[in-house]
């Protein structure tokens, strides 16, 4: 589509809303800023006068935590997929809720699959602690898909929240395009956020086909963006398998002494990014609580699968 811009509003709050013409008549367009890149939606009318509409993704994810934009002067790719791989317990999620933090804060939306959790409440207060953002303004943006071996299918367990035995294949694309109907997909779109998720490899029955499912997600770049992060010291041969499919490569090590966590980025997809090794800014407390969580998870998780 041809486009001659005509007017354009000066910026207002976070967006600015530009009036231009073209081919088939007035059109709008509304910018979101604060990012690199851009994100636009198109508005027009057609012969018919019905108003249509067509998106524009953004190229980049402004990353507003100084440590992580430092790493990431370009910012974070949009969309795309991204696995975060390191030892069991050495604070992999925790990375990963900076990046949830921004998206949000930034208009997109995020479908939570943390296995380590025994439920959702987990997930917003470790959120919450790290980031400081009260989640209660961004309700609308999230979905849950938590993990219950003991169902065929699926079961509502409330709004936006989803039971699902996605140990075994066909549930968890189910799953996934069900939870992508109750978020908006603005801003930067939807993003996946799947932790924890070597736990699965462990059914006997539906491991090595898990594991295929989960490489197809990744590869859905272009419907929405992915963000697993995989544990190196359980099922680490098979979940390493990830590590290729993925447009975006980190890996976060602990170090048991100082108690202190680092993190590369390996690859990372059209942005530049530096490549030394980095300590990330999380206190110890923090570290030990996600270590606990990840070891009881396993303790609970792992003997319920294995029967699947």
């Amino acid at each position: 589509m041809e486009i001659h811009f005509n007017k354009c509003a000066p910026f207002i709050s976070d967006f600015f809303i530009c009036r231009c013409w073209c081919l088939s008549g007035l059109a709008f367009v509304k910018y979101w800023h604060g990012l690199k890149g851009f994100y636009c939606e198109l508005s027009w009318f057609n012969d018919k006068k019905m108003k249509e509409k067509v998106s524009i993704h953004m190229q980049r994810l402004k990353i507003n935590f100084p440590w992580l934009g430092h790493i990431l002067p370009e910012g974070f790719p949009v969309p795309s997929s991204t696995v975060i791989t390191g030892p069991g317990g050495s604070g992999k999620p925790l990375v990963g809720n900076l990046i949830v933090a921004d998206w949000l804060k930034q208009g997109g939306s995020v479908i939570f699959m943390s296995l380590q959790y025994p439920d959702h409440s987990f997930i917003k207060s470790s959120i919450e602690t790290l980031t400081h953002l009260d989640l209660g303004e961004y309700q609308e943006q999230m979905a849950f898909i938590s993990l219950d071996v003991s169902l065929d299918e699926l079961k509502e367990a409330g709004k936006n929240h989803l039971k699902a035995n996605v140990v075994k294949p066909e549930n968890w694309n189910v799953a996934i395009e069900t939870t992508l109907k109750m978020v908006p997909n603005e801003g930067p779109g939807v993003l996946l956020f799947g932790s924890a998720l070597n736990l699965l490899l462990f059914s006997p029955t539906y491991g090595k086909e898990i594991l295929e499912e989960m490489k197809k997600s990744l590869k859905k770049g272009s419907k929405y963006s992915v963000l697993f992060t995989t544990s190196t010291s359980a099922k680490g041969d098979l979940i390493a398998e990830l590590d290729s499919v993925a447009d975006n490569l980190m890996v976060v090590r602990g170090d048991r002494v100082t108690h202190k966590l680092y993190l590369t980025v390996e690859r990372m997809k059209d942005v530049k990014f530096l490549k030394d090794e980095f300590e990330v800014p999380i206190s110890k407390e923090d570290l030990s609580a996600l270590k606990e969580v990840a070891d009881q998870s396993r303790k609970r998780i792992v003997p319920l699968v294995s029967k699947v």
